[in-house]
Order: C-alpha cells, then sequence, then structure tokens
C-alpha cells in the first residue's frame, strides 16, 4: 500500500466514526480529520509528481 492511499483509508474510518459518532463535537473532529488526510494524501501525490519519484 502507498502511503497516498494508507492516507485515503485512514480518511475513509475517520469519515465512517464521523457517520456513526452520536457526539457533535467528535462527528465535527472526525469530519475534519478526514478531509486533512484526504488532503494530505493529495498533497503526497503532488509532491512526488513534482520531483518526478514513485510514492511508497
Amino acid at each position: 500500500m502507498t502511503q497516498p492511499d494508507k492516507l485515503r483509508a485512514d480518511a475513509a474510518e475517520c469519515a465512517l466514526i464521523r457517520d456513526l459518532a452520536t457526539d457533535r463535537d467528535k462527528r465535527e473532529l472526525f469530519a475534519r480529520l478526514a478531509e486533512h488526510l484526504s488532503n494530505l494524501a493529495a498533497e503526497v501525490e503532488r509532491a512526488a509528481r513534482a520531483d518526478g519519484s514513485r510514492v511508497s
């Protein structure tokens, strides 16, 4: 699994927790975490492409 794949999997888990959470603060926290991890995955891919290296 590549680093972006791992980050996206973690983001999906956070989104699932967000959807299952009954506490509003926890829903908001896990929503922010899911978005942040998705953004990190995209940034890692962009950096790897710009550098010409493989993402692992």
